[in-house]
């Protein structure tokens, strides 16, 4: 809500860097209707993987951990027995991202943000779509055992009515057109994570808006490209930057720019990954040929076999086995470790 008290002088002059993402995102955003027309196929490729990943790397952000075969099933609707808590997590927001996915919502509202966090808990017995309703801090937990408090969230008391704020300007000022849809979006998640409304999930549940309310004004890339797994990949980065944006938050002294730079690139990475995900399909490459140009020339130097489902979607784990392989006795990559861990080096020529 304080993000909103005053857009113009907050947000009214763009840094240049973020100007040259925005361009990236608009540009990305010009290139979706004509996907649609001439890559159908590969659109709900893409689609099935990013609802996939989307669930396990949100989760997983805020230490949400299942096997990763087993949460493909789980995200796939393959397995319906739910053993532990995290699966049953993971399984409410896969049911809070196919609500926002198969439906039309509609306008952004208190209501929906309470039945979204009532999906996102609907399979833990209970606790969902409620306020918080003790006061609650954000703690770091550090490697040595210490903690520290990140930022003081809005009072329990106070929080209806600052959530009530928050939408109805947020709102407002997408009606009015004068600041980038994208900055909007972002600064409602920075907002609703500073107020914090709930005891829980008040993280994964900023991310669903997101890439729900970046869809509803005409950017859609979060359907083919996950925005949870681009932010997974960076969540130090993704920490750091709330951190720095929260910072004098409840005075409204607090300085936007780092958390919406990092926003700004996170949308810009994934239309970048569309794209090349797009040309390579025109490509008329096989499957094989994409995933070796992936490891040959844009893995890290250690990477797994997630990675790989994630740049090059809609490819089997047996194709991937099969060009790792090949790689292997070749002299590409070499593995380390064994089993489910195992990880990939490539060798330097």
């Amino acid at each position: 809500m304080r993000s909103f008290a005053n857009l113009d002088t907050l947000i009214g002059t763009v840094p240049g860097g973020v100007v040259t993402r925005l361009s990236v995102v608009d540009a990305g955003r010009g290139s979706e209707a004509l996907y649609t027309d001439q890559l159908p196929g590969l659109l709900k490729e893409l689609a099935d993987a990013a609802r996939v990943e989307s669930v396990i790397a949100s989760s997983a952000i805020e230490g949400i951990v299942v096997e990763q075969a087993r949460a493909e099933r789980i995200v796939r609707g393959a397995d319906q027995r739910l053993r532990v808590r995290n699966e049953k997590e993971l399984a409410g927001y896969r049911d809070a991202l196919d609500y926002l996915f198969q439906n039309d919502p509609g306008d952004l509202s208190v209501g929906l943000i309470l039945h979204l966090h009532r999906l996102l808990f609907g399979r833990t017995g209970g606790g969902g779509g409620q306020f918080k309703t003790v006061d609650n801090l954000v703690v770091d937990r550090h490697a040595d055992g210490t903690s520290s408090v990140r930022f003081v969230p809005t009072s329990q008391r106070d929080t209806p009515f600052f959530t009530s704020e928050l939408v109805d300007r947020y709102c407002v000022e997408q009606g009015t057109g004068r600041h980038h849809r994208v900055l909007l979006v972002g600064l409602l998640a920075l907002d609703f994570l500073t107020i914090h409304p709930f005891v829980d999930g008040n993280g994964r549940l900023s991310r669903l808006l997101s890439t729900h309310l970046l869809s509803q004004v005409g950017y859609g890339v979060g359907r083919y490209v996950s925005l949870e797994g681009v932010i997974y990949q960076r969540r130090d980065a993704y920490y750091g930057a709330l951190g720095a944006s929260t910072a004098g938050w409840q005075e409204g002294t607090h300085d936007p720019w780092p958390w919406l730079s990092f926003f700004v690139d996170v949308v810009a990475d994934a239309y970048e990954a569309f794209a090349a995900r797009a040309a390579d399909h025109r490509s008329g490459t096989t499957k094989q040929d994409r995933v070796r140009n992936y490891v040959v020339n844009h893995a890290g130097a250690s990477f797994e076999m997630a990675d790989v489902r994630r740049a090059v979607p809609g490819v089997s784990d047996q194709t991937v086995r099969l060009v790792l392989r090949e790689l292997k006795n070749e002299g590409l990559v070499s593995p380390s470790g064994v089993g489910r861990g195992t990880k990939w080096v490539r060798v330097d020529e």
